[in-house]
């Protein structure tokens, strides 16, 4: 990731230690020896966020993610999955790329194989920039809107669509 990325993970491991501070939240949350973007757990619950920003493979992210679940290397009584896609994902007929599908199935068939995991995809109402471009503007309000997403989650408040 590039760092406007790094600077949005860190701003969210903030607001998420604020809101939510009996999780422990880190940036570059070690899973089975693999990063993921945010992280933490508190008591025997595991939260992780994998932010998506222009990945050709998001994909990648959610079966890392169900392989060390099905191996065994999470150790956790329940794994809450958070996956936030930017607009990069967004098609302009108002629908969402084959890649954001593919990673959603990924992830919600894990969490159908596996009693312990939830999986939630979230729209990140970002636009990244391609490298050295402009941050966007707004994009604060938008990790306050993820962060708020994540702690109603957790605190088992879905939105209605759910």
């Amino acid at each position: 990731m590039g760092s406007f990325a790094d600077d949005v993970g860190a701003y969210l491991r903030r607001e998420l230690s604020a809101r939510r501070p009996a999780v422990p939240w880190e940036t570059e949350y070690a899973v089975g020896g693999t990063p993921v973007d945010l992280g933490g757990a508190a008591g025997d619950r595991l939260v992780l966020v994998e932010l998506e920003w222009r990945r050709a493979d998001p994909a990648d992210n959610t079966a890392k993610l169900c392989r060390h679940v099905a191996e065994g290397s999470i150790d956790a009584d329940a794994v809450v999955v958070f996956q936030p896609f930017t607009r990069y994902y967004d098609l302009a007929d108002g629908g969402v790329s084959s890649k954001r599908k593919n990673a959603e199935f990924v992830g919600r068939t894990a969490a159908d194989l596996f009693d312990h995991v939830t999986y939630h995809p979230l729209d990140f109402d970002v636009a990244p920039p391609k490298r050295g471009g402009d941050r966007p503007d707004g994009w604060r309000d938008a990790a306050d809107a993820i962060a708020a997403a994540i702690c109603d989650r957790l605190a088992g408040n879905p939105p209605a669509d759910e």
